[in-house]
């Protein structure tokens, strides 16, 4: 067994919190292509820009699936209603 092997088999490395588009995608079951059409559509949750990577939020994409999905404007006003 090699070094490595045994670090990952010892200890599970953590999820992400930031997901690139490649991740966020397969996080979601669909084409990179299709992330993109949703996003320009307005019909995903924003993502940030850390310097010229753009990164979605694991855990808000995962709360909006569970919200059905919703539009980003209508996933906006929700957010703000429980703040």
């Amino acid at each position: 067994m090699t070094e490595e092997s045994k670090q990952t088999a010892g200890s599970q490395m953590p999820e992400p919190l930031l997901l690139d588009a490649k991740q966020a995608s397969a996080l979601l079951g669909i084409g990179r292509t299709h992330l993109y059409a949703l996003h320009s559509s307005g019909r995903l949750p924003l993502p940030l820009r850390l310097g010229r990577r753009t990164l979605w939020r694991a855990e808000e994409l995962k709360n909006w699936v569970l919200a059905g999905c919703p539009s980003r404007q209508k996933w906006l006003s929700m957010q703000h209603k429980m703040l």
